[in-house]
C-alpha cells in the first residue's frame, strides 16, 4: 500500500470539517486534520490577494486519490481548490497499515 498526504485550503473550519467528515465516512481519507487560520497570500487572476483560510491535512490510500480528487472538488466551494498531495516515503508501519485498512472499500 502506498500512502499519500495532501493539502487543501479552505474558506472557513465550518466548510473544512463538513468536507472532511464526508471524505472520511466515504473512506477515500483515513483521516484529515484541520489547522485554523492560515494566512495566504496568493495571485489569482491577475492581481495579488490574501485571505485568511483553513488548512487540512488529509492522509490516504494512493489507490484511492483519483475519487478523493474528484469528491472534494465537487464539494469545494472554490473554483480551483488547492488540492496537492505528496507520497509518503517513510512513516511508522503500524500508522500506514491503518492508512490502508481506513481507505479499504
Amino acid at each position: 500500500m502506498e500512502a499519500l498526504v495532501a493539502f487543501c485550503t479552505f474558506p472557513d473550519a465550518e466548510t473544512a470539517r463538513k468536507i472532511v467528515r464526508e471524505l472520511v465516512d466515504l473512506r477515500v481519507a483515513a483521516c484529515g486534520n484541520i489547522l485554523s487560520q492560515v494566512h495566504s497570500i496568493y495571485r489569482w487572476q491577475g492581481k495579488v490577494e490574501s485571505g485568511d483560510e483553513v488548512l487540512a491535512i488529509f492522509k490516504l490510500d494512493a489507490s484511492r486519490y483519483s475519487e478523493f480528487e474528484t469528491k472534494l472538488r465537487a464539494l469545494h466551494p472554490y473554483e480551483v481548490p488547492e488540492i496537492i498531495s505528496c507520497k509518503i516515503d517513510n512513516g511508522l508501519p503500524e500508522y500506514l497499515s491503518w492508512v490502508g485498512e481506513s481507505c479499504a472499500k
